[in-house]
């Protein structure tokens, strides 16, 4: 996500640039890949946080709660609770959205993920080396 996110969405690309944003920053925390390693909590988790982060963003919009719930298909109660941050979804959601106030879109792995990524990373360049070096032994074999 290169391009800038809106914090006081003007439209429904605006809103959905900075719901996508929010997910994306929730998802990658700390705190969201701990609480996710729970099973019991695994199955509604991501549910919510999309909730959260879908009616936050249409909150600052402008958009009436009574709104954001016909859109999302929830209840009024249930976005009011994501808005306030009555809810950890919400809470974990206006986390990110002060971050992406304060220091703009950027998600941190974890260190285990980023390390295991790099190390994936290598291995891959690794093959892409070999089957180069193989390639430019066979097309050397077929030119002579």
């Amino acid at each position: 996500m290169s391009e800038s996110i809106p914090l006081k969405p003007l439209g429904k690309e605006d809103i959905r640039k900075l719901e996508s944003a929010l997910l994306a920053m929730v998802l990658f925390s700390q705190e969201t890949l701990e609480a996710l390693k729970n099973p019991h909590e695994r199955l509604t988790w991501v549910d919510s946080l999309y909730t959260a982060a879908a009616a936050f963003a249409r909150e600052k919009a402008g958009m009436p709660a009574s709104q954001i719930a016909d859109e999302i298909g929830v209840t009024e109660a249930t976005i009011r609770k994501h808005i306030k941050g009555e809810t950890k979804a919400g809470q974990l959601v206006l986390k990110a959205y002060e971050r992406l106030s304060k220091e703009g879109f950027k998600v941190d792995l974890p260190p285990e993920i980023a390390a295991t990524s790099m190390q994936e990373l290598s291995r891959l360049r690794e093959k892409v080396e070999r089957v180069r070096s193989l390639l430019n032994e066979a097309l050397s074999e077929l030119s002579s």
